[in-house]
């Protein structure tokens, strides 16, 4: 991470205050983060983020942009010709930003998404209606679409916290908040507009449907078949 403790003398942008967060965490995780350390890092004094940032909420928030970013330009296009090089690519691509940032994307699963419906890691609101507008174009039912979303994110999410985990990331939230540097921030959760996302906008009802003992018991259920499956031959 680039020092700049002496005093800057170039304007501070908000490119800048999130890569510091992020190498921040990368280092000594997201307790290891406070709003003097940053500052700090940046040749800042701490209340000087907060014209970039509103507060830990928004500055995690943006972190987690930030390991998410590009994930899209990373499916090669021949891949997602099928639903099935699609689910692979992206899987494979999500993987790749959560190993390469293994105590920063615990941060994915333990940040309030915008909204209860969405499930990390496919939290994103431009992600989850590529996600779904691919299936649905691939035939998938509406009905069918949103069990995908679903387990497809459980899986994920399951799979890569305990990799991440077993790279030394803590996948708990911070027992203590992050450092404020003395200002008074609301931690409120900001309030989302779906409209630019027509197949997430469409599909909202079912995507808030509470489907999550079913969907352990399904998989439960495959994944004793598939054990069965691979004893008997």
């Amino acid at each position: 991470m680039p020092d700049q403790s002496a005093a800057r003398r170039e304007p501070l942008t908000l490119d800048e205050v999130v890569t510091h967060a992020l190498a921040i965490i990368d280092e000594h995780g997201s307790s290891g983060l406070s709003m003097r350390k940053l500052g700090a890092s940046l040749g800042v004094e701490g209340m000087a983020l907060y014209h970039h940032v509103s507060g830990r909420a928004d500055l995690l928030e943006a972190v987690v942009d930030r390991v998410l970013d590009g994930l899209m330009e990373d499916l090669h296009p021949r891949l997602v010709r099928t639903w099935q090089g699609y689910l692979q690519a992206l899987a494979h691509a999500i993987r790749e930003r959560a190993l390469s940032h293994p105590k920063a994307f615990p941060l994915v699963a333990t940040h309030h998404p915008a909204a209860p419906w969405l499930r990390p890691p496919l939290r994103d609101l431009s992600l989850v209606e590529h996600f779904l507008s691919t299936v649905t174009g691939h035939g998938f039912s509406t009905e069918q679409a949103v069990a995908a979303y679903q387990l497809y994110s459980s899986f994920l999410l399951g799979h890569l916290l305990l990799e991440c985990a077993e790279l030394g990331a803590a996948t708990a939230p911070d027992d203590e908040p992050v450092d404020e540097g003395g200002a008074d921030i609301p931690q409120d959760d900001g309030r989302i507009d779906i409209e630019e996302f027509p197949t997430v906008a469409a599909l909202r009802p079912e995507l808030s449907q509470h489907t999550t003992q079913a969907q352990f018991e399904d998989g439960l259920e495959n994944l004793i078949d598939r054990l069965e499956m691979s004893i008997s031959q």
